[in-house]
């Protein structure tokens, strides 16, 4: 390795890796666990044995003002950074993820609005997302584009003032409660040169009343019980020109930018599912006997809470470090959001399929509140980048600051 590189590498110093909480911080936790312990975990199992969750449930999280963090309060939200959004995913996963999802999707529609839309586009479409009046989606996915964004086939025609945009989005979670929605689409047909084809891609503002505009079938995913996706089918959608976020041809770098920003959110959601897992599985091993003995009193029992104890704490250190990047606004966030994402999604899944072993037969019976971490977890290794694209864009980020090579064009 060469002399040059700090003994940190490929981070700068030791200082990049300090984690930045306070009061404020822990304050705001206390709010969300008090609500959560209040008003979700009574509702829970309820919401995974009948795969809907309460509007009800919706409007109480609304009055704590969950839908305006991580937005400025000159739009009307709450404000705070990336810390505030992990806290509020974590808690609320902690007991049920699919509403943390369904309660942060806005987010997805939110950030790339505020990053690059207009000042227009700013005033007109965040406050009410912000103030709860209007849910919003993220419209990207496509029978044939998941990972592969360039992918995209929508087509986005300008026809004078306007664009007429035809296309099918599958898998778009929130879409059934959005009333606005940032669809992916293509203004231009790749170049042929095949490192370019991401080029010609633009986003758009959508309204979900618009003519044209269908939320489709649901898709009965394993997991995520009570916000399942659903397709959105756009139909000779006419939309204005001043609701392209622009640069126009340059969707790609925004909806790369966009995931960047809300991918630690996701390792947040998958902290929740190991706390939460851990928490039922610890409880569990005290309180049950064997052979006249608690649980806890076996190796194989104590020694698998104390693999899952130290896997989540590193998970949890590890959000929390890409989280304090991402406040900093350093480009290293996106190594350590991915990062985070790809170990925080993986031990989710691993503490959840202990905790199910530690609780036996019951382990596996709705009733008892532990099985769907298991699933929930499988969808978070997946969506918002599969954990191999993170791995992909891990490697990525480390030959670009290392070497300055854009792994792209070789």
């Amino acid at each position: 390795m060469d002399e040059g590189f700090a003994m940190v590498f490929p981070f700068t110093s030791i200082k990049d890796y300090v984690i930045e909480l306070d009061d404020e911080m822990e304050l705001f936790r206390a709010s969300v666990r008090e609500f959560v312990e209040k008003e979700v975990e009574p509702v829970a199992v309820k919401v995974v044995k009948e795969g809907k969750i309460p509007e009800e449930l919706y409007q109480k999280a609304i009055e704590m003002g969950f839908t305006g963090i991580g937005i400025p309060e000159e739009y009307d939200g709450q404000g705070g950074g990336a810390m505030y959004l992990v806290i509020l995913m974590e808690e609320i996963s902690r007991v049920l993820p699919s509403f943390g999802v369904g309660l942060l999707v806005n987010g997805l529609f939110t950030y790339p609005v505020l990053a690059f839309g207009t000042e227009e586009q700013k005033k007109k479409y965040i406050p009410p997302v912000a103030r709860g009046e209007k849910f919003a989606a993220h419209a990207s996915t496509e029978p044939v584009a998941g990972s592969d964004i360039a992918g995209i086939q929508t087509t986005a025609k300008k026809e004078g003032d306007k664009y007429i945009i035809n296309g099918r989005k599958i898998f778009i979670t929130g879409a059934d409660k959005a009333d606005f929605f940032v669809v992916s689409a293509r203004t231009n047909p790749p170049p042929e040169e095949r490192r370019k084809r991401w080029w010609g891609i633009s986003l758009f503002i959508v309204e979900r009343d618009w003519p044209g505009v269908e939320v489709g079938s649901r898709f009965d995913v394993m997991g995520l019980d009570g916000e399942h996706p659903s397709e959105v089918i756009l139909d000779n959608v006419e939309v204005p020109e001043e609701n392209l976020i622009p640069p126009e041809n340059e969707g790609f770098k925004l909806l790369v930018q966009t995931y960047d920003h809300s991918r630690v959110g996701i390792a947040a959601q998958a902290v929740g599912i190991a706390q939460g897992a851990f928490e039922k599985a610890f409880n569990y091993s005290l309180q049950r006997t064997a052979f006249g003995r608690q649980l806890m009193a076996f190796q194989a029992v104590s020694f698998k809470l104390a693999d899952m104890l130290t896997m989540l704490q590193t998970a949890r250190l590890l959000t929390y470090w890409a989280a304090t990047l991402a406040d900093k606004g350093r480009e290293e966030y996106v190594f350590a959001a991915s990062m985070a994402k790809t170990y925080a999604t993986e031990v989710a899944e691993k503490v959840s399929t202990y905790a199910i072993k530690i609780h036996g037969g019951v382990g596996v019976d709705k009733e008892t509140g532990v099985e769907h971490f298991l699933r929930d977890s499988i969808i978070t290794t997946i969506y918002e980048g599969t954990n191999d694209i993170q791995r992909l864009t891990t490697i990525r980020q480390l030959l670009k600051k290392s070497f300055g090579i854009d792994v792209l064009s070789m």
